[in-house]
């Protein structure tokens, strides 16, 4: 009798049969080796086909032969995914698409996305507005973060309709992803412990039942292949932040802002509290830090409990802070952040900024975009709705959501406090005024390598650098404590310091880390709390000089005084106008390797011959009038050297020379 009551509860529930022959949306058919059913784990072969015209025009069933109308037909592993989402009968999928071998990668671009071989159907779940996630990763990308891009799309899986769903990135260390170095990058995310390798714990804010303390997992390095030393850095580096929060250090040498890349942690909060997501802090929460760089908070993931639905309770109300609720609020770093009165004061600015008119969170921008998106998927809603009863309220859900978000603007107007200390704060006048993107590569010397920044003090006064950085990922630098550029001097950043020495007869300020795109990336010189100093766009197409792509040229800014973000206000150089006349003075250096005697020769008579160290300090100091010379290098260390050679005509020659 029990069984035949619990039957007769699911009966309402039960899937309908339905008749799918077109969409607005893309299609994405897959169809599981032997129709096998999608488990957990591990994933299931499959093939999956994409119909998707380009051109915005309907999409079609029939065309599911036609290549014309194919963005992919190919192989695919695919498994379930997510935890509490897969509650529903209407189950989320993480897949990777294959070769032919059903076992290679194959990178591809689905619906317009870049290249990549991870990928997730995102199942929309407990959300009956559709569109919870989607808006709040758009938010996010409006905000200048990286976030997952994302297509709507309608699924069908071995003939059966599944529904409506979103085909998404998957959250990955790639150049198009989280753009991090694979050597020395990592990412990684609080979430429930999995008992994998390296986890570790630390204090947070929860009074409730769930997920207490706050746990750390590892994203990459994967868990299985992280070494001791990659965990206990990356650890030390949240530890640190804890500390720091924790005793409200602002200084920028060795405070909070010497550990974070406070924009980012800015713009986390600000989605995570406009949003009030319920586990905002304590599961699917990504961070990430390049090699070299600072810690990054991000990117945004898992919005369905959010904007005033909580499936499990009442927990996304418009009236608390989300870091100091009782539940799910995270490590303890989050709240002592928000305790501390300079990053408080940088949240309100960044909010009163972004819910200005016009701006990514202002309520009526929210509101237009949320009826463009409801327009774009209403009728796969209905269907979605025949085959699982599980958007029935979609109308009112939306109009909730809209109130509620109104709701909750106001009250974090309200309490969110001011910002008159950081409102307008004084920037250097920094100038980025050369940029080698993509170099030629010369004889035997990758292009890569002579690459290089040149930034200017466009003022009459030094400038203290410390804690200046680039902000953007893509390249990685951090200014010395104490460093400094004198008034209307200029310094540069190279990828590779030795080279730099070597080619262009000059000594760079430092080197930053990884290379610069040869197409487009943005350059962004910031202070220490995130505020931007100068930042420029550059790209390998017009309007921008297309010389400097692989030719040999640099673009260089044609007046220091002009808006540097315009394209037209560039032009472009050669690194020398006189590289034949340098070219001829060779030298001979020799043993290199040295035990301590170096000889040189040289062709023409030189001047001098310094010995520095690779930071450019200056070591030994000789005069010379001769064509030859003995220098001594018994006092130095082991180690790698500079030798500079300075001929008459004041043109000078480096070499590397290597003390044994």
């Amino acid at each position: 009798m029990r069984k035949l009551v619990i039957l007769l509860f699911l009966v309402p529930f039960l899937s309908v049969a339905q008749t799918f022959t077109d969409s607005n949306l893309p299609i994405v058919i897959i169809e599981t080796d032997g129709h096998v059913n999608i488990p957990d784990e591990p994933k299931v072969l499959a093939t999956m086909k994409i119909i998707w015209h380009q051109d915005g025009s309907r999409n079609y069933m029939s065309d599911v032969s036609n290549p014309a109308y194919l963005n992919y037909d190919g192989r695919i592993g695919i498994e379930r995914r997510g935890s509490s989402s897969q509650m529903p009968q209407k189950k989320p999928y993480g897949l990777e698409t294959l070769m032919d071998d059903d076992v290679t990668n194959n990178n591809v671009s689905i619906l317009g996305m870049p290249k990549e071989n991870d990928w997730i159907l995102n199942s929309l779940a407990f959300d009956q507005t559709g569109m919870r996630d989607v808006i709040s990763y758009e938010m996010s990308e409006n905000l200048g973060q990286y976030t997952p891009r994302r297509v709507y799309c309608e699924v069908i899986i071995n003939d059966d309709y599944k529904g409506l769903y979103v085909f998404m990135e998957k959250i990955k260390a790639d150049d198009e992803r989280v753009n991090i170095d694979k050597d020395g990058g990592h990412i990684v995310q609080t979430d429930r412990s999995e008992g994998g390798y390296y986890e570790w714990e630390m204090e947070s804010n929860n009074g409730g039942w769930w997920a207490d303390p706050a746990v750390f997992i590892h994203v990459y390095p994967k868990p299985e292949n992280i070494t001791a030393t990659q965990h206990n850095y990356i650890k030390s580096v949240f530890l640190g932040l804890a500390d720091k929060a924790g005793n409200h250090n602002t200084t920028i040498e060795n405070g909070i802002p010497s550990i974070i890349d406070v924009s980012t942690f800015v713009d986390f909060m600000m989605l995570a509290e406009f949003s009030s997501n319920v586990d905002v802090y304590q599961l699917s929460t990504y961070f990430h830090k390049d090699n070299g760089g600072k810690l990054r908070a991000g990117p945004i993931w898992d919005y369905n409990l959010a904007y005033g639905h909580d499936e499990f309770g009442s927990r996304s109300r418009y009236d608390v802070w989300q870091f100091f609720n009782n539940d799910n609020t995270g490590p303890k770093f989050w709240k002592d952040l928000f305790d501390t009165d300079e990053f408080r004061c940088y949240l309100a600015k960044r909010w009163f900024e972004i819910t200005a008119e016009g701006m990514p969170l202002n309520y009526n921008v929210v509101c237009e975009r949320m009826d463009e998106i409801d327009a774009w998927i209403s009728e796969a809603i209905a269907r979605d709705n025949q085959r699982w009863h599980q958007m029935q309220q979609h109308a009112s859900e939306v109009n909730a959501m809209k109130s509620w978000i109104q709701q909750r603007i106001n009250w974090l107007n309200n309490n969110i406090g001011s910002y008159n200390g950081c409102d307008n704060v004084d920037m250097p006048p920094l100038v980025i005024s050369k940029i080698h993107y993509h170099p030629a590569d010369i004889d035997t010397i990758n292009g890569n390598k002579l690459e290089f920044i040149q930034i200017n003090n466009n003022g009459d006064e030094d400038i203290d650098l410390t804690g200046v950085y680039l902000r953007e990922l893509g390249i990685t630098y951090r200014f010395p404590n104490g460093a400094l550029l004198p008034a209307r001097d200029s310094l540069v950043l190279c990828s590779d310091s030795l080279t730099y020495i070597q080619y262009y007869n000059d000594y760079p300020f430092g080197e930053y880390n990884r290379k610069l795109s040869n197409k487009s990336e943005k350059i962004v010189i910031a202070d220490a709390w995130g505020n931007v100093i100068d930042e420029v766009h550059y790209a390998d197409s017009e309007p921008w000089p297309t010389e400097p792509d692989g030719n040999g040229p640099y673009l260089q800014l044609i007046d220091l005084n002009l808006d540097n973000s315009i394209a037209e206000n560039w032009t472009y150089r050669y690194p020398f106008e006189n590289i034949d006349e340098i070219s001829e003075k060779k030298s001979m250096v020799y043993p290199n390797p040295s035990d301590g005697i170096v000889n040189i020769t040289s062709n023409i008579e030189m001047s001098s011959c310094q010995v520095l160290d690779i930071q450019g300090n200056l070591l030994i100091d000789n005069v010379l009038s001769n064509n030859s010379f003995t220098i001594d290098i018994n006092d130095l260390a082991s180690g790698l050297y500079i030798l500079k050679i300075q001929y008459f005509d004041k043109l000078s020659q480096y070499y590397k020379i290597i003390k044994k």
